[in-house]
């Protein structure tokens, strides 16, 4: 009688969830470049470059990073795309392009080469009201989803009705909003924010970092409190799946240490399952940035 061998089951061993720091800068400190830098801001005035951030992010558990540009100059694109090749915990780029020149797309087809590329940011926070209806400027962000491209608006809430009217221009572009769209966290007055930010996050192509907050709060005086009726409603507007974590490092450490930052999220999701907390610090911005 023949014995029929019991094939069992390979043993899964499951892989600790990806955390990814959806939002951090690196720059060479230039004076005259970075005059957004003020005195009151000494601390950050100085170089900040890959092997300042590495041992940050290993001691915090996370297996990488997205660098986004924080000059508006193909050189900044270069810059960051070069310390791709020399860091693979650099997992992606959003870096600039002018969107309003004629020639973009044949600049995004330069750039896109390095597949590191994964969106453009343009300082929309620093433009003129009606910055973002401009034809020339709408024309490029057509062609960023030629390229599987990304795009990181950076604005404060103010201009929180503009965009409302630019992203329903483009309904299949992937967009995400930096640093819950800087409220006056301060002040603590949500009105105007919370009013535009509902109707922001209704559209299902737009996404949200959990970035910037300590520096829109008093930096010298700001406890997790603070941040609660914000998070509570970046949670209830976008959901799980459309969330993300962003250090906003080094520019955070006018008001905090990278670990005070971070306390700020995860203590908020303290009751959160582990899946949920894997979404919304790591596995999103994966998903959103095809990491």
């Amino acid at each position: 009688m023949n014995q029929v061998s019991k094939i069992q089951n390979p043993v899964r061993i499951s892989q600790p969830a990806a955390r990814i720091d959806s939002h951090q800068h690196f720059w060479k400190y230039n004076p005259t470049r970075d005059s957004w830098i003020t005195d009151e801001m000494k601390m950050i005035q100085k170089d900040f470059y890959p092997h300042d951030l590495a041992s940050i992010l290993s001691r915090n558990n996370f297996n990488g990073c997205v660098a986004v540009q924080a000059d508006q100059s193909e050189d900044e694109t270069n810059f960051l795309l070069e310390l791709t090749n020399q860091h693979s915990f650099i997992k992606g780029v959003v870096g600039w392009v002018d969107l309003r020149h004629e020639l973009v797309e044949e600049r995004l087809f330069h750039f896109t080469h390095n597949t590191k590329l994964k969106g453009i940011r343009h300082i929309v926070q620093a433009e003129p009201k009606g910055f973002m209806t401009q034809k020339e400027f709408l024309r490029g962000i057509k062609t960023l989803y030629k390229f599987n491209l990304t795009y990181d608006i950076l604005i404060k809430e103010h201009q929180l009705e503009e965009t409302l009217w630019f992203i329903n221009q483009f309904p299949n572009q992937k967009f995400v909003i930096d640093h819950i769209a800087k409220p006056n966290i301060v002040k603590n007055d949500r009105t105007l924010w919370k009013k535009y930010m509902a109707t922001v996050a209704s559209f299902p192509n737009v996404y949200c970092k959990l970035s910037g907050m300590v520096t829109e709060a008093d930096w010298k005086k700001w406890k997790h409190a603070d941040f609660v009726p914000y998070l509570d409603n970046v949670f209830s507007f976008f959901g799980i799946n459309r969330v993300m974590y962003g250090s906003d490092w080094p520019v955070c450490l006018v008001a905090g240490t990278y670990e005070e930052q971070l306390g700020i999220v995860e203590h908020y999701l303290d009751s959160f399952s582990d899946s949920e907390k894997q979404l919304v610090m790591g596995e999103n911005a994966i998903r959103f940035y095809n990491l």
